[in-house]
């Protein structure tokens, strides 16, 4: 009796959650409805015709945020600048992970303020992840009053109707909410013409003591299945060659969707983008160990068409700096899972975070981490010296002597170069499958290219290798119609962040 008492009330409750995941999805629609009425009348209004400039700092998840904000500005009617002094918006996406970050927006504001002295009608746009965190919005109101539109990362899509206020009312609108509400379909220009950004979720319920994040944020969102998979075959039927599946944390996709009929776990999302869709490269970052399964493992080592490649961020090989950090897992259950994935997936690169100088970090805990490093022999390693955060936990601990924290980062750096030029030379001989990116930045007789793994390689090839329409094209045009097109390149040479080739075949 009591067992059928408490299935009635599971059930109940999933009725429940999914009336009002339902009643948050018609919001949505509605919500895009008004806004679209917004775009409408600032076309008319303003918007025709007039350019814009995108500066975005941070991740892929502010660089995909650029890219819905482009697409809501040119759908007003809107076209992009070639640079800010050309634009009559300039938009500055912010990001408030690191204190550079900070600092190159504060700077480019100032810029920027000169150029409104000769230019009065320059709208100006302040929004992302800094826009989350109260001192730096009053310093704005203070010191850059010219600021037009203040908003943040989830209020993207209500972007029309500030604009509209700002427009109408002549007078800035600052808005930074911390709505749940996920609007779809809002129109998108990407950046690239053969690489997706999409976001499957936003925000981060984890709350390490260095980030910032859940902060600036909010608590995991995640996308319904049904919308990324629509966006999955938008993607597929535009022939893109790749799509990045991006997420705070991208591993615990589908957590805040277990009450409802929505639910999905991010290995079978990610086994039905491999198998549903014809996209050639799928890519996922960021990846939290704590929420990595020997599933998600299996179904990377499935399908060839999943990258060969995991981003698994350490930030400290020390059981105890872990701990501080409030990071959810050990050392033991670290290693654990990158042993594990070397295992399963044949030919993986493994890259990964790591922070340096991390308040109470001593000389045994730093070598806890460079033992670490050479266990796992990382391809590749984003490295950073501690940066305090205001508002984070860490902010307020004892923080390390500056000197001591740059030497240690001058020996793990002197490491790391000697893993990545190891794993590199390892390649040399090899055939590699890549994805074209056009003309190289090192020489303009070279194409990049990048594998699976996520290695980049500078490649030659023979203008005898190309169709007969292709061999009279400058490099530059050349790279245009390589980029997003597939290469099979054999691996001559090793740099420690690169490998040079020499292209075998273009696959057309």
């Amino acid at each position: 009796m009591q067992q059928t008492r408490t299935l009635e009330i599971t059930e109940l409750k999933k009725k429940a959650e999914q009336m009002r995941q339902d009643q948050t999805q018609a919001s949505a629609r509605e919500e895009l409805e008004r806004q679209t009425t917004f775009m409408v009348e600032n076309r008319d209004l303003w918007c025709e015709g007039r350019r814009y400039f995108i500066m975005t700092y941070g991740c892929q998840l502010n660089e995909n945020d650029s890219e819905r904000i482009a697409g809501l500005l040119e759908e007003m009617g809107m076209v992009a600048a070639d640079d800010v002094e050309t634009a009559d918006m300039v938009v500055l996406n912010t990001c408030s992970i690191r204190e550079n970050a900070a600092g190159r927006f504060f700077g480019n504001l100032g810029i920027i303020k000169n150029l409104k002295r000769d230019r009065p009608d320059l709208i100006t746009v302040a929004c992302g992840c800094l826009m989350r965190q109260e001192p730096h919005v009053d310093r704005i109101r203070k010191s850059y009053y010219f600021v037009d539109l203040v908003f943040g990362p989830a209020d993207i899509y209500r972007l029309p109707e500030l604009l509209n206020r700002r427009l109408c009312d002549k007078r800035p609108v600052y808005e930074v909410s911390n709505t749940k509400l996920i609007v779809e379909d809002l129109p998108i220009t990407r950046k690239r013409k053969y690489r997706a950004l999409l976001s499957i979720m936003y925000g981060c319920n984890n709350f390490c003591t260095f980030c910032i994040v859940p902060q600036a944020r909010g608590r995991e969102r995640s996308r319904k299945p049904a919308a990324i998979f629509k966006e999955l075959q938008e993607l597929s039927d535009a022939s893109y060659s790749e799509v990045m599946l991006l997420g705070q944390n991208v591993n615990s996709y589908g957590k805040d969707l277990r009450k409802s009929e929505d639910y999905m776990s991010f290995p079978d999302l990610l086994r039905h983008a491999a198998s549903d869709f014809e996209l050639p490269l799928i890519r996922f970052m960021s990846s939290h160990p704590r929420d990595i399964d020997e599933d998600l493992l299996r179904v990377m080592a499935e399908y060839p068409n999943i990258e060969r490649h995991l981003h698994l961020p350490l930030q400290s090989g020390s059981d105890r700096i872990l701990k501080t950090m409030n990071r959810h897992y050990t050392l033991e259950q670290y290693l654990k899972t990158a042993h594990k994935a070397r295992e399963l997936i044949d030919d993986l690169a493994i890259t990964t975070d790591i922070i340096v100088g991390f308040p109470g970090e001593t000389e045994e805990d730093f070598q806890a981490t460079l033992d670490v490093m050479r266990e796992v022999g990382y391809e590749q390693a984003f490295m950073f010296i501690y940066s305090p955060r205001p508002g984070t936990l860490a902010a307020k601990m004892d923080q390390l002597d500056p000197e001591l924290v740059k030497e240690r980062f001058m020996r793990m750096t002197e490491l790391q170069n000697e893993l990545s030029r190891r794993a590199m030379e390892a390649q040399v001989g090899r055939e590699m499958l890549m994805l074209c990116e056009g003309l190289s930045a090192q020489r303009d007789d070279r194409f990049a290219a990048r594998s699976s793994q996520n290695y980049l390689c500078n490649f030659s090839l023979r203008m005898s290798q190309l169709p007969e329409r292709l061999r009279q094209l400058a490099p530059e045009q050349l790279g245009a119609v390589l980029e997003g097109r597939f290469a099979r390149v054999k691996i001559t040479g090793a740099k420690s962040f690169s490998l040079e080739g020499e292209m075998v075949e273009l696959i057309l």
